[in-house]
């Protein structure tokens, strides 16, 4: 069976077995056909590399000036591909088992203050052609501040789960996984003015033969639903609406925004993981830069040998 034949039998079972996402699916797949390409510049595949082989991959991925997270990514990707191999029987050998990965950045990531959420939310009222993109564009904003969701989360959210004024959402998250998290009454109240505005809209297209759609934030694409790419743009447009640099603010960066904000007002670290759906709270833990500042000022304020 020829590497290219791995690759796509491993990525079905990915997705029969573990319920791997199309993102995801999508990712692992790059990954591995880029080094698939670089082996086989080298006349060498997966079914003839050696670990230094893999290991030569990994410092050419250096060299090209890879982040150690986007490193991490392709060995990630390899490891699982050679598991994969080995419990089929493909190959009789692990060569990427004992390789260690890079590690991954200590960067904190960037995010966002209170005051700049605010504005962002106040600006997507105020961002779209019709008073029905009004609605839209503010739920989604509440909703995604609200709850911390990961931007293929929020996009694909079924219209199921969002009837009866819910005080909880229901999300499917990687993997399959599902998780409850509770809405704020700003984004309630974002969610059930955007739904009375789309059901009009639904009723409209009702009448004129076409189908009703399952998913909260529908569209006309392929998905049926508003893309990942698509909210990205719009929320470049309602940060340059709301006076923040655009640079600073994507899906992901509200993402830490929830989390950072939580963490500055008292919630503790595992309730955070449990928010944000991370399957190990070594990913959560990013954020204890924020906790590392709240004991300081405690110790600062309260402390008798810090007055002064």
């Amino acid at each position: 069976m020829s590497a290219r034949f791995w690759i796509a039998n491993f990525l079905e079972a990915m997705a029969a077995e573990r319920g791997a996402a199309g993102n995801t699916l999508a990712a692992y797949e790059r990954d591995l056909s880029h080094a698939e390409t670089w082996l086989g510049d080298r006349d060498l595949d997966f079914t003839t590399a050696e670990k230094r082989h893999v290991e030569d991959y990994l410092v050419y991925c250096d060299r090209q000036g890879l982040s150690r997270a986007t490193r991490a990514r392709r060995l990630s990707a390899i490891k699982q591909l050679y598991r994969f191999a080995f419990e089929e029987g493909l190959r009789s050998d692990n060569p990427a088992i004992q390789i260690s990965g890079p590690g991954r950045d200590k960067r904190l990531p960037k995010t966002l203050t209170i005051e700049e959420v605010d504005r962002l939310l106040i600006a997507a009222t105020e961002q779209g052609r019709t008073t029905a993109d009004n609605l839209r564009n503010g739920c989604l904003m509440q909703v995604l501040y609200a709850t911390g969701m990961r931007v293929s989360e929020l996009v694909s959210l079924p219209l199921s789960s969002a009837r009866g004024d819910p005080r909880m959402l229901l999300i499917r998250g990687k993997g399959g996984k599902e998780r409850m998290v509770p809405l704020s009454p700003p984004a309630r109240e974002a969610l059930a003015d955007w739904l009375a505005a789309r059901d009009a809209e639904e009723d409209i297209k009702r009448v004129k033969g076409k189908p009703a759609s399952a998913f909260l934030f529908p569209s006309r694409g392929k998905a049926g639903h508003l893309t990942r790419h698509g909210f990205y743009m719009l929320i470049k447009e309602i940060a340059v609406r709301a006076g923040v640099m655009p640079d600073k603010v994507s899906p992901h960066t509200l993402r830490h925004a929830f989390a950072t904000h939580l963490l500055q007002n008292g919630a503790d670290l595992r309730s955070i993981q449990t928010l944000l759906g991370h399957a190990d709270v070594a990913t959560t833990e990013i954020y204890t830069h924020v906790l590392e500042e709240r004991l300081r000022a405690l110790v600062l304020d309260h402390h008798p040998l810090a007055r002064d």
